[in-house]
């Protein structure tokens, strides 16, 4: 049985990194403000701060919907979304070290771009989370959101981004094309 890998320091380092600079990618796409992303909330943990439900196998990464409440407010109506981006360590660090054209960096930022594209679907209501689980819409929205995160960081210039695009190529495609 294969261990469970988590992000070492240098790798939570870089993932800190590409973190800032998708938040800031995403907020210009959208034209929303720091306080947009207050306001609603997300969160990005690893597979370390991750529950048994929040892992996965497969994705590289995940959005899981909570409800939070305010502290001390009893009422429903102080109630929000919380979006909760779980990155899924051991999948990250398996491709990039089998696909030797993939690097981290570039692989993080897309994948951290990707789904804070989601988050900002949600916010935005273009989608609505409970559609997640309904096959034919799950597969139309990835395909979509693939094409965003591609226009985002098209005029992005990282060395090794081309590489993560060609990866995600196929998702970009409409079925037919």
């Amino acid at each position: 049985m294969q261990e469970y890998r988590y992000f070492d320091k240098q790798a939570l380092e870089r993932v800190d990194r590409a973190v800032l600079m998708a938040e800031e990618l995403v907020n210009n796409f959208f034209k929303l403000s720091a306080g947009h992303w207050l306001k609603n909330r997300y969160d990005i943990k690893t597979a370390k701060d991750l529950v048994a439900h929040e892992r996965v196998c497969g994705p590289f990464a995940q959005v899981v919907k909570y409800e939070g409440h305010k502290k001390d407010v009893p009422l429903g109506s102080s109630s929000f979304s919380l979006y909760k981006v779980c990155l899924q360590d051991p999948a990250i660090l398996s491709v990039v070290e089998k696909d030797s054209g993939l690097l981290l960096d570039p692989f993080l930022l897309y994948i951290l771009t990707h789904e804070l594209v989601h988050v900002a679907r949600f916010l935005r209501f273009e989608h609505r989370y409970e559609n997640i689980g309904e096959a034919n819409l799950t597969m139309v929205e990835e395909r979509k959101v693939h094409r965003l995160t591609y226009a985002i960081l098209q005029r992005v210039s990282i060395a090794g981004l081309s590489e993560v695009f060609s990866f995600y190529m196929k998702w970009r495609q409409v079925p037919g094309e």
